[in-house]
């Protein structure tokens, strides 16, 4: 009869960030186990709270699937021997598949006949197969791990009781010294010990017990909670996802309540507020009319129970951070920007790259042959230069010290008190975006200018001294600015090439104390490569058309997208495969054999080379000026009119002429044919045979 099986991982608190991943890894790893297994089932639960790991199977069958399953031997004329017997090989083979030779039977495969046998494979009892799950347990990964006593398994938090239940039987096994049973844990402080005597009980015993086991169910809660709060008390209280779903994995029975501080402190940056609110304290800010107020929503993890102390003990937290931020505000407020750019000669960036100061000369010079090469105004050269000189200031001042969160942020804020331009001050703060994969970019181009080099001093510089990320380990994010500087290049679409950038970069280094290789360029390049690839892969683009863009020059960055884009498009377009086949019938040869010659018109024999040779003189010039001003989508139709006269040239001549002016005449166009092709794609690298 199928019964309910029930796994609890009980520990001390997780750390909010690892509970998603952990719980969608304790699923997933459950199913994949439920089918490698043939082990039957209604439906799979999972569960998680600070405290808690859990997963459900509804109904799991009381054994696995069994199966019939053919297994291949020896080829038959190994199998028998001239006289018709069964060889030993044969013999063997059936003994070590627990049968006979009578079970063999005879079936051709490709022409050959081998002898297979059907061999009829028992599931086992699922109590044999059940303590298995302790090596599921055991392979969940974590973004940091722990040992703790003398134990040499490594985990998030340490694992304090574990619940491992088939039906009313205990599942035996044990983990780092804790044996299974049937008792879990209620609410660390309103709950208690209980004892399950089914699995099914587990959700509802644990709500009598002050936790609510499903995240989304303690989301929901959350957001009722908030919008009851808001109609209470005529606040608008926006929520942040992010922040939800963290408060939501620090409780287990969530109980919201309004906190207040003194109005004075609006006084402050709102920024500031509510980086201290959200970030520090995970309260909820609130707005009303769309201004800040002076409360916030906190997320008890308890019930109501003398909620008002709950409280008015968050009010004096709060008040103490943020009476600690006014101090700061008014302090900084009292220096000079060259006060602060002073402190900078004095921190280190990176002991091989010198002082902040050092990399904020480095990021000017990048900024101004950037600019250049873009041919921007004068006026705006000069902002991109004051906002590069100026754009870690901030970094030096006693409220970023605090809420480090505020760099750019409080850039902007004391740019303006210190009176900068507005778009300087703007762009202080723009130059960090974005932070992360889905951060907004910058909306001037000022900010964009020294956005780009700012994060392409300190990736290659770090590269150059040999600080290329490994694995998970990418201690400067290197790979998120590379990324962050390719979405700029394709947002603002500069015709300005990766290749020309990682240039610049390496000529400013070249000229301070930093020694630059050819080793350094090449990994360099081979970096942003493979960040173009991500990014395009991302974009939905196939692998092998990303290839076929990138690998001989990453190029400028939002033509390569168009390119990829327009190839992708390609592949399922049967009017486009004579096309291709032509293209890349020509990149084969030239793959295959090179020549210093150049074409001789005198030397072309046929009608067919001479009106392909003239095709080319058509296309070339209208080709190249296409690609020129990225007109990606023109360049390939431009491409596919020389698709049938370089059919009917391969159709009615011999390339490897006899005659060996004739060869290297006919081969020098194939070369020319070539040069034209590649700059758009390396057409060989896509799986076009797929695709029709």
């Amino acid at each position: 009869m199928a019964r309910d099986v029930l796994i609890e991982i009980g520990l001390e608190e997780l750390p909010a960030r690892f509970i998603d991943d952990a719980e969608l890894q304790l699923y997933t790893k459950t199913k994949k186990w439920l089918e490698e297994n043939r082990v039957s089932s209604d439906n799979v639960e999972s569960y998680s709270t600070p405290r808690r790991l859990a997963v459900l199977v509804k109904n799991m069958a009381e054994k696995q699937t069994s199966i019939e399953e053919d297994v291949k031997g020896p080829a038959l004329k190994i199998a028998k021997d001239e006289e018709g017997n069964w060889t030993k090989a044969a013999q063997g083979f059936t003994k070590g598949q627990g049968l006979s030779t009578d079970d063999i039977i005879v079936r051709e495969v490709k022409g050959n006949s081998y002898i297979y046998v059907t061999k009829h494979i028992e599931g086992k009892s699922i109590q044999e197969l059940l303590p298995e799950f302790k090596s599921i347990i055991e392979s969940i990964t974590f973004g940091k791990n722990m040992r703790w006593g003398n134990e040499t398994i490594r985990y998030a938090r340490p694992i304090r009781w574990l619940v491992a239940m088939y039906g009313d039987e205990v599942i035996p096994f044990e983990i780092a010294h804790v044996a299974t049973n049937n008792i879990t844990y209620g609410h660390r402080f309103l709950g208690e010990e209980v004892t399950l005597q089914q699995p099914a009980e587990y959700e509802k015993t644990l709500k009598d017990n002050y936790v609510i086991a499903k995240a989304k169910e303690r989301e929901t809660l959350i957001v009722e909670q908030l919008s009851n709060l808001e109609k209470e008390h005529g606040f608008e209280i926006p929520v942040d996802k992010e922040l939800l779903e963290e408060v939501r994995n620090l409780v287990e029975y969530p109980t919201a309540f309004v906190g207040k501080f003194e109005e004075a402190y609006l006084e402050i940056p709102s920024e500031v507020l509510i980086t201290s609110m959200k970030e520090h304290q995970r309260y909820f800010p609130v707005h009303k009319n769309g201004k800040l107020q002076p409360y916030f929503i906190g997320v008890r993890n308890g019930d109501g129970y003398h909620i008002e102390t709950v409280s008015r003990g968050n009010e004096k937290v709060l008040r103490a951070r943020l009476a600690d931020a006014e101090f700061f505000y008014n302090e900084d407020r009292k220096q000079s920007i060259d006060f602060f750019q002073e402190k900078l000669t004095k921190v280190v960036f990176q002991e091989k790259l010198g002082t902040y100061s050092e990399k904020v000369k480095r990021m000017k010079q990048i900024a101004d042959r950037i600019s250049e090469k873009l041919s921007l105004a004068v006026d705006d050269r000069k902002k991109i230069e004051r906002t590069a000189e100026i754009s870690k200031f901030d970094l030096m001042t006693n409220m970023v010290n605090e809420f480090t969160e505020l760099q750019g942020i409080i850039g902007e804020k004391y740019a303006n008190h210190f009176g900068e331009d507005k778009a300087t001050s703007q762009a202080i703060k723009e130059h960090y975006q974005p932070k992360h994969a889905k951060d907004d970019l910058p909306q001037s181009v000022i900010g964009s200018v020294v956005s780009v080099a700012d994060k392409l001093d300190t990736i290659a510089g770090c590269i150059a001294v040999g600080l290329i990320p490994t694995g998970s380990q990418d201690p400067y994010g290197l790979r998120r600015q590379a990324a962050g500087i390719l979405r700029i290049l394709h947002n603002e679409k500069w015709n300005l090439t990766v290749e020309e950038l990682i240039d610049i970069a390496l000529e400013v280094f070249q000229a301070s104390s930093v020694t630059i290789s050819e080793k350094t360029t090449k990994e360099l390049i081979e970096f942003f490569r493979l960040r173009t690839v991500y990014l395009m892969k991302d974009a939905g683009l196939e692998v092998d058309v990303i290839h076929a863009v990138t690998d001989q020059k990453i190029g400028n960055i939002f033509v390569s997208f168009d390119k990829a884009q327009e190839l992708s498009g390609k592949r399922n377009d049967e009017t486009f495969k004579p096309i291709q086949e032509a293209l890349v019938r020509v990149l084969n040869l030239s793959n295959k054999v090179e020549t210093n010659e150049s074409i001789s018109e005198e030397k072309l024999e046929t009608e067919s080379e001479k009106k392909l040779y003239a095709r080319y003189l058509d296309v070339k010039e209208v080709y190249q000026n296409q690609l020129m001003h990225n007109e990606t989508k023109l360049a390939l139709a431009t491409l596919a009119q020389l698709s049938a006269p370089i059919h009917s040239f391969f159709d009615n001549n011999m390339v490897m002429a006899d005659d060996i002016k004739i060869r290297n005449n006919r081969l020098a166009l194939i070369q020319a044919l070539a040069s034209l092709i590649l700059p758009y794609a390396d057409l060989r690298k896509i799986e076009w045979k797929q695709q029709f």
